[in-house]
């Protein structure tokens, strides 16, 4: 949501948000307690260090300068809906997959901006060094600025090889959260559900629901459930059942 909100210009900002939101929860949650929707509570608090930023921030008066008309900058508002937010997970997932940067680049972006992984968690899945990885990002993500690549959904002449890309990225998140290298477990739960969940949206919406993304989902529900936490999973998500693939 904050990247979808500064775009790839300030795709580091957005992501020290987020990381420094985390921060404050680690430091305040064992002090005061569990909030009672801890989720909001992220949310809200990302939402006032995005304003605060805004705010005090040099960097982007090319940005807010036209909206701002007194010493207070317009609020930074964030759609909690859950409709929204699979739609910017999605748009993400396309706009980093984006034909303006190679394959390799683009599975390494998607890796590390949308399922969390390390420089060295990239590097063993993919088979290459540190440094490689470091520079094809670097260099991914002042493409992506140069370009000024939307964070939007791609046209449908662009969809099917934008989706080539995105469900590599999603097999690889699931292989390494199957057989882990760059962990003392050697199942990762936590990157199988993502994954599943990342490409149950695909399947969901009407623009990307393609074959090749019901096979993929079938493939991981198959190897999904011979996992500890599949019956708990499946409990919570009704569309296991109720699925059905061609």
């Amino acid at each position: 949501m904050l990247c979808k909100r500064f775009g790839f210009d300030e795709m580091e900002t957005a992501e020290d948000i987020a990381s420094d939101t985390f921060l404050t929860a680690a430091q305040t949650w064992p002090v005061k307690g569990l909030p009672h929707n801890p989720v909001a509570w992220l949310y809200n608090v990302a939402k006032n260090k995005a304003n605060n930023f805004l705010l005090r921030s040099h960097l982007f008066d090319t940005k807010i300068a036209p909206a701002i008309k007194s010493e207070t900058a317009e609020a930074f508002e964030i759609d909690l809906s859950p409709e929204s937010i699979n739609d910017s997970q999605l748009q993400m997932m396309f706009a980093v997959c984006h034909p303006a940067i190679s394959t390799e680049a683009q599975v390494g972006l998607s890796l590390r901006i949308l399922c969390g992984f390390g420089i060295v968690e990239i590097a063993d899945t993919v088979l290459t060094s540190r440094e490689t990885v470091n520079k094809r990002l670097f260099r991914a993500r002042g493409k992506l600025r140069e370009e000024k690549i939307a964070i939007e959904l791609p046209g449908p002449a662009a969809m099917e090889e934008c989706l080539n890309t995105v469900l590599t990225t999603i097999y690889l998140l699931f292989s390494e959260g199957n057989y882990s290298t760059t962990s003392n477990e050697v199942l990762r739960r936590d990157f199988c559900l993502e994954a599943m969940q990342l490409c149950y949206m695909l399947a969901e919406n009407p623009f990307t629901y393609r074959s090749q993304v019901n096979a993929l989902l079938s493939l991981m529900c198959f190897h999904a459930s011979r996992f500890g936490f599949y019956r708990a999973y499946k409990q919570h998500t009704p569309f296991i059942e109720g699925i059905q693939l061609k």
